[in-house]
């Protein structure tokens, strides 16, 4: 049996019909609420708040697509108009009618105006225009897409590879070609252990590093050492991009520390030098004193003999008697003189050997200066002065050096370079 109450509610029944069939459609379709009066009729409600209808949140758009999209509102869409805020390149709204249209062009990426996979969000509102105050305001986000993947790359700003010395400072920029993910982290690691460098983690970074003077082993071939820099590059997807950049480090001159090396290797030949010049004035003296005492014992014997001889020739007889003995008292002098001054001939050589190693060693060291700021041959004129300074050591290990010596260095140097002294040890040519 059919209930007859049903009859009263024809109208609730149709409604309620439409709303079931209408939750399977793909199109959703609004209507107005239904409320029930008094007498228990329906009665539709008037929708008075400005609203849009159909606005969709978030668009995904391929590139070089078009987009079409007619928004809709609750009202007489005659009175109202649309407009758009913060809308990317391309994009229009028709102001009467509500219609969305945009096309994606490839150009707007390429020039930079657009990226992809970036949120854009673009603000929306309609508005009465007979009444400013009835309007409303919202957003939706729009993203570009393209399965055309362009990859982003790293470029380091030096060619490669690289070649430099041990000390130097090698310094570049890691520069990023960016495709249409761009690169947002950079990891780093070498083929070898280095130190003192900074460190790179994201585009336009600089690199900068310097190796030591002891980075070159001596079991590195060819006097030099490769180092290979591997520069990572990975986007929000974890897509990798790896440049690799080869330095060349030659073994170098610590030049700071070669300078101090030669400054105290001069510093000891020349007080080397200086103790010399002490002992040659000893020895000088020595020999300067023992020749003056045997030229007196001389000088008496001759004047012996030849009072002598001058006696022998008087006629007085005493006369002549003394000239017979005075020169046999002048032969007696001569075993004298050979006790108590005997020749100094041991240091007459060792002042000559002195003398010769002190003029060697003072043109050697005059020949080895440093010539600029920075001399190439530091080492070799370093080296050259410590092996004749070794060698001079050797060859006069038996002469006694007195470092307590009371003359200052410029009576030292007047004493060595002057005319006497230069003519008594100066070698002579014989005469043909």
């Amino acid at each position: 049996m059919i209930d007859t109450r049903l009859h009263k509610y024809p109208l609730l029944i149709i409604a309620g019909m439409v709303l079931t069939i209408s939750g399977f459609s793909q199109a959703p379709v609004f209507h107005a609420p239904l409320l029930l009066d008094t007498s228990g009729s329906a009665k539709t409600t008037t929708d008075t708040v400005l609203r849009i209808r159909n606005l969709n949140p978030y668009f995904t758009l391929h590139v070089d697509s078009t987009l079409a999209y007619n928004l809709e509102i609750n009202k007489n869409p005659t009175n109202y108009f649309w407009y758009l805020k913060n809308s990317p390149p391309g994009m229009r709204i028709n102001k009467d009618n509500g219609l969305l249209t945009f096309k994606a062009d490839h150009s707007f990426f390429l020039s930079g105006k657009l990226k992809y996979d970036y949120p854009y969000k673009i603000n929306v509102g309609v508005q009465n225009l007979n009444d400013p105050s009835e309007k409303t305001d919202t957003s939706f986000t729009i993203v570009f897409f393209t399965t055309e993947i362009v990859p982003s790359h790293l470029k380091p700003s030096v060619q490669n590879p690289l070649f430099i010395d041990e000390g130097d400072t090698v310094s570049f920029r890691l520069e990023c070609e960016t495709g249409s993910f761009p690169i947002e982290d950079i990891s780093f690691f070498s083929n070898i252990p280095i130190r003192n460098y900074t460190t790179v983690k994201k585009c336009d970074d600089e690199f900068t590093w310097s190796p030591s003077f002891d980075f070159v082993k001596e079991t590195d071939s060819a006097k030099q050492r490769l180092v290979q820099l591997s520069f990572v590059g990975i986007n929000k997807f974890f897509i990798k991009d790896t440049t690799v950049v080869r330095i060349y480090v030659r073994d170098a001159l610590n030049y700071p520390v070669m300078l101090d090396e030669y400054n105290k290797t001069t510093k000891a030949v020349s007080t080397y030098i200086l103790q010399l010049k002490y002992s040659f004035v000893q020895l000088d003296k020595q020999v300067k004193n023992n020749k003056t005492t045997r030229t007196s014992f001389d000088m008496t014997t001759a004047g012996t003999a030849l009072g002598g001889t001058i006696c022998s020739s008087s006629a007085s007889v005493g006369a002549q008697t003394a000239g017979k003995i005075l020169p046999s008292a002048g032969v007696a002098l001569v075993p004298v003189k050979e006790t108590v001054s005997p020749p100094k001939t041991a240091e007459q050589n060792s002042a000559s050997l002195i003398r010769s190693s002190i003029k060697r060693l003072e043109y050697l060291k005059a020949e080895n200066s440093l010539m600029g700021q920075k001399d190439l041959d530091i080492v070799k004129k370093t080296n050259k002065l410590k092996d004749e300074l070794r060698q001079t050591e050797i060859q006069l290990i038996d002469v006694p050096i007195d470092e307590n010596n009371n003359m200052t260095e410029e009576q030292l140097n007047e004493y060595f370079n002057s005319k006497k002294v230069d003519k008594k040890y100066r070698l002579k040519s014989k005469k043909s």
